[in-house]
């Protein structure tokens, strides 16, 4: 049996338990033992690097950081909503849009730039990059939606509360975890990640 450890290259305990669910589950029974490594395993202490311009890159950046420094397979993702009016703005800078790490601003800024411009179509983008044995391969999870002109639903965190998503009258915000996990735009991707895993 081969064994694989992969570190999952991120401090974010939802996501961590998220994908180790994932991957645990759906390749429980294939044949090889697949480590799943957080960064306290690997002794990586300090902020893993996301300077680049794009979601592409700062995913790459950080699975690459983690390979490069502690020789270690490593999963990495970075999501954004990409709004096609702003022309993709938020995008990799939608943790901080409004200048603040604060969600209700940066749902009020992202509304106020929006204004009443009637395309309201946007995408939540997930790129997850997996640097195997020092190749390199990424997934990119999409789902497409709008975004609404007020605030619906409690659940979920970021912009969950205004994006709509095509075929659905909830809003990820009004949505269960179970629910949005099942279509959400990391889940795409990380299918991905597992179907390439189990062919491995």
């Amino acid at each position: 049996m081969e064994n694989i450890n992969i570190c999952l290259a991120t401090r974010n305990a939802h996501k961590i338990q998220e994908i180790i669910k994932e991957l645990y589950v759906k390749l429980g029974n294939i044949n090889k033992k697949i480590n799943i490594l957080s960064l306290d395993d690997i002794r990586c202490k300090e902020d893993l690097p996301e300077t680049n311009p794009t979601i592409e890159l700062n995913s790459l950046q950080k699975a690459k950081y983690i390979w490069d420094n502690f020789q270690e397979n490593a999963l990495s993702d970075d999501s954004g909503l990409e709004v096609e009016a702003l022309n993709g703005e938020p995008g990799v800078n939608s943790a901080h849009y409004s200048g603040s790490r604060n969600f209700e601003e940066n749902i009020a800024f992202l509304l106020e730039k929006l204004g009443d411009n009637p395309n309201r179509k946007a995408q939540f983008k997930t790129v997850m990059t997996l640097v195997l044995n020092g190749n390199v391969h990424q997934f990119t999870g999409i789902i497409e939606g709008t975004i609404l002109t007020k605030i619906k639903g409690t659940q979920g965190f970021g912009y969950d509360p205004i994006f709509l998503p095509d075929g659905y009258d909830k809003t990820f915000a009004q949505m269960s975890v179970d629910e949005k996990n099942a279509i959400s735009h990391r889940t795409r991707a990380l299918k991905q990640v597992l179907e390439f895993l189990t062919g491995f």
